[in-house]
């Protein structure tokens, strides 16, 4: 049992690695926009 909560702990690590912040302003809607692509996607 004690492996198994080991692994979920250290897989729940590695995944959260990959879920990087990135910079930039933020409209009211908390979006970004892409002004290369006329895109924007928000959190």
């Amino acid at each position: 049992m004690k492996k198994v909560i080991l692994a979920v702990l250290i897989g729940g690590l590695l995944a959260s690695s990959f879920s990087m912040a990135h910079g930039g302003r933020t409209d009211k809607d908390g979006c970004h926009r892409d002004t290369k692509a006329g895109t924007r996607h928000c959190h």
